[in-house]
């Protein structure tokens, strides 16, 4: 609780007839559990003040979630690796529907992740975080969900913020649009310091972004509740080639970017309880992606040439509705549909050998519109006092090819105690490809589309999860699992999969002959927030494997082996008028590295740039990491306006990872290690 910042709570409660003497009402922190009340496992609820607190979280809901069991992150990126599966797999879901990756630079540093987050930790609320079998509403996914929300703005009072900070401007606000009908509205909007600075120098190079967040909540007496909310980002890349020719140590140093990336969600949703014992909840959103990369490159008499040319244009058209209605004490059932329209215009022109200024290939191009169908129902049961039990079922369907998939899920939850549980869950999951890997080319077959056939990639995922409440602020949990992946897209003759692929342009011949195994077991024991400190402990063993297109068994690209997380934190509360707080939060992460497949050394001498064994295909590990990361806060809370001073720093000890590159000037291969020391320091008023 602190000033100048109402505190909002909302808590659900759940039937149960008991014949009582008295009652004594005491809180109880539950994070274990899913807001969902349809997910009896495999998942935990975000407490966006976590996001704060944590250290290595900077204020970055993925980079938050990387500090729990079974979710290993990287310096460079917010990726999301998930139980030895690629970031690719995981999605993104606001406010009820599927979205783009909302981070700023998605898919730079490879698919699936990003530089920071493009929602500030002032509109998310407390959200969903799924890496297990998740419930039946939750299709076209293999690894994980994200399942986030916005905060609803104060409807009694304005509140508003404004942070300066290393990295760029934040400006919040929240308040009521009109106090008599209960209606809000909540924006927030951030611009970089980078971009601040070539606007007022006149640069044109480096990195900018901004982005844009709102939500306006619209209660009737009888029409149910509105809500119109949207997020939106905006990022440049401009970097220039190296003047200076003998400064040209690798082909990077020659070559001349331009990226622009832009992503916008809009939706309209709509929420009405009918009678006492259900409710009907509608979204209606469109959400747009938009790529314009260009790379070009300069000989040794300066004359650029252009290398890659990747346009890319999605807009997605959605409907999501479900009904959720108790059918009784012990039975609560949701169904609901999802219609998506895709609306799509790419084009992938990629050089095959830029080393030799070989003219570019259309390796990917395709418009269109197509739809992508699902239902689901899925009920949750109370079987009895000792007993929950889960099913459900959900079915996609894709126009593009008439491919479909039919999803079950189960789940039992055994409460052995009541501070003790343990429960099973089942889920067959599918997941679609990427728009333009349907629409691959190569110039062996000219304008055929090789890949429109490819089918979903599934899952049997299998998970046990032991819960053990020591007290009400110390829990332990034991989860291990097992999940089977099958009809994976895999070139046919070589070690490639999709399950490891990390690339930005595709042009390889698939079919779905590869498959998977991620088996291993999380362990969690967490003290939460209680008397100025918080810690939380978490370890995960594991191992990923995948058969690629020559029918072998290797490890792939994510197996590290091994996962460990320490946090810790502690917040003093001093002053006369005990109006002043500060707090220390430290991470520590030790983890195997990424594997990577061997250079071979020959044919790099002979092609002048780095190639590689496939026949040993990720064969070879990285060396482990070892970072450490550090949120220091101060704040001082005054009656109409508090004060906010924060230090954050991600890999504070300097940790720097193996890499390799081929050298131009000394013409061999040559180890580089690095990663980036991020600090950040910031002023926030509240007001």
């Amino acid at each position: 609780v602190t000033s100048t910042k109402e505190v909002y709570l909302e808590i659900p409660m759940t039937e149960d007839a008991q014949v009582l003497d008295e009652v004594v009402v005491r809180p109880q922190i539950n994070k274990k559990q899913p807001m969902n009340p349809m997910a009896l496992t495999g998942g935990r609820v975000i407490n966006m003040e976590e996001a704060s607190r944590f250290a290595g979280g900077f204020d970055d809901p993925a980079r938050l979630v990387t500090s729990f069991a079974g979710v290993a992150g990287n310096v460079n990126t917010n990726a999301l690796a998930i139980r030895g599966n690629s970031p690719a797999f995981t999605q993104w879901r606001m406010e009820g529907v599927q979205i783009p990756n909302p981070t700023h630079y998605a898919d730079m540093t490879g698919l699936g992740g990003g530089l920071l987050t493009g929602l500030s930790a002032n509109v998310v609320g407390n959200s969903d975080f799924y890496n297990g079998a998740y419930p039946a509403e939750y299709d076209n996914a293999l690894s994980g969900v994200f399942d986030m929300f916005m905060r609803t703005g104060n409807n009694e009072k304005y509140e508003h913020s404004f942070e300066v900070g290393v990295w760029g401007l934040d400006v919040a606000s929240e308040g009521p649009i009109s106090k008599k009908n209960k209606s809000s509205y909540l924006i927030n909007y951030r611009y970089s310091f980078s971009g601040i600075s070539d606007a007022i120098n006149g640069a044109d190079e480096g990195l900018d972004y901004q982005d844009l967040s709102f939500k306006l909540n619209f209660p009737t007496k009888k029409a149910g509740t509105f809500t119109l909310w949207g997020i939106g980002l905006k990022d440049k890349i401009l970097q220039k080639y190296e003047e200076d020719a003998s400064k040209w140590e690798s082909i990077a140093d020659k070559q001349e970017n331009t990226n622009y990336f832009t992503k916008g969600v809009l939706g309209l949703g709509h929420k009405i309880f009918l009678k006492n014992d259900a409710y009907l909840k509608t979204t209606l959103a469109t959400s747009y992606s938009g790529l314009d990369a260009n790379v070009d490159q300069v000989d040794d008499d300066r004359q650029l040439y252009q290398m890659a040319d990747i346009q890319n244009n999605e807009t997605n058209f959605m409907l999501n509705s479900y009904l959720n209605k108790k059918i009784n004490s012990k039975h609560t059932n949701r169904t609901g549909i999802t219609v998506t329209g895709i609306n799509y215009n790419f084009d992938y022109k990629i050089s095959p050998e830029p080393s030799k200024y070989e003219p570019m290939n259309t390796i990917s191009e395709g418009s269109g519109f197509n739809v992508a169908f699902s239902a689901f129902s899925s009920s949750v049961f109370n079987l009895n006092k000792y007993f929950d039990a889960s099913l459900g079922i959900t079915g996609q369907y894709f126009t593009l090819n008439n491919h479909w998939a039919v999803e079950p899920r189960a789940a039992l939850k055994w409460k052995i105690s009541p501070g003790q549980s343990l429960a099973f869950a089942y889920g067959l999951n599918s997941v679609r490809g990427r728009m333009e890997y349907y629409f691959v080319k190569t110039p062996e077959t000219g304008d055929e589309l090789i890949n429109k056939d490819l089918d979903f990639s599934k899952s049997h995922h299998f998970s046990i999860s032991y819960n053990k409440r020591f007290s009400d602020n110390i829990n332990l949990k034991i989860e291990p699992y097992f999940q089977l992946l099958y009809d994976i897209p895999v070139e046919p003759g070589t070690s490639f999969s999709i399950l490891n692929y990390n690339g930005a342009a595709l042009d390889k011949k698939l079919v779905n002959a590869g498959k998977g195994k991620n088996y291993g077991v999380d362990i969690t024991l967490e003290r939460y927030l209680n008397n100025g400190w918080y810690g939380m402990f978490t370890g995960s063993l594991f191992k990923s494997e995948y058969l690629g297109g020559d029918n072998v068994w290797r490890n792939t690209r994510m197996d590290r082996g091994f996962i460990l997380n320490l946090l810790a934190g502690k917040e003093w509360v001093f002053g006369q008028q005990k109006n002043k707080t500060f707090s220390a939060n430290i991470r520590l992460s030790y983890q195997g590295g990424d594997r990577y497949t061997p250079i071979d050394e020959a044919a790099s001498l002979e092609e002048h740039k780095l190639e590689y064994d496939e026949s040993k295909a990720y064969s070879l590990q990285l060396p482990n990491s070892f970072t450490s990361d550090i949120t220091l806060r101060y704040r001082i809370n005054k009656k109409k306006v508090s004060h906010e001073f924060s230090f954050m720093i991600l890999n504070a000890n300097g940790f720097r990872q193996t890499g390799y590159r081929y050298n131009l000037i000394t013409n061999s291969v040559e180890t580089v290690k690095g990663a980036p020391i991020v600090p950040s320091i910031s002023y926030k008023i509240y007001f």
